[in-house]
């Protein structure tokens, strides 16, 4: 069993910058492939960035250029740095983990996870 709590959301100007934290339960290491997700009400729950256990990170294109997904090995901590923050990026953010995996191209599906934490929210807004 796999513990993760999300960390660093909250209320930001468009343009502006977030940083996310998602603390493990285990250490990190290749065992795991971990991603970001979120979900807004009436949708369904979206890939936004994830790394497999060979070192891919994948992103959604709607986020590429302005989101950076990030881990430290040496403990049990994944990161979103999210730039340029849009309205459309509100949402409930959520991490996720699941066993070894390798997928070079998508970010992982949600269906696909595992272990879930319980979400925190990012609204952007003028």
């Amino acid at each position: 069993q796999v513990e993760l709590v999300e960390s660093g959301g909250g209320s930001v100007q468009p343009g502006g910058s977030l940083r996310l934290s998602c603390a493990l339960s285990v250490r990190i290491n290749s065992d795991y492939c971990m991603g970001w997700f979120r979900q807004v009400p009436g949708k369904e729950r979206e890939g936004v960035a994830s790394f497999d256990t060979a070192g891919h990170s994948n992103y959604a294109d709607s986020v590429k250029g302005r989101f950076t997904i990030s881990k430290d090995n040496a403990g049990n901590t994944l990161y979103l740095q999210m730039n340029s923050l849009k309205p459309e990026d509100t949402a409930v953010y959520y991490c996720a983990a699941r066993g070894r995996c390798v997928d070079p191209v998508r970010v992982h599906a949600p269906s696909a996870m595992l272990y879930w934490g319980k979400g925190t929210q990012v609204t952007v807004s003028s």
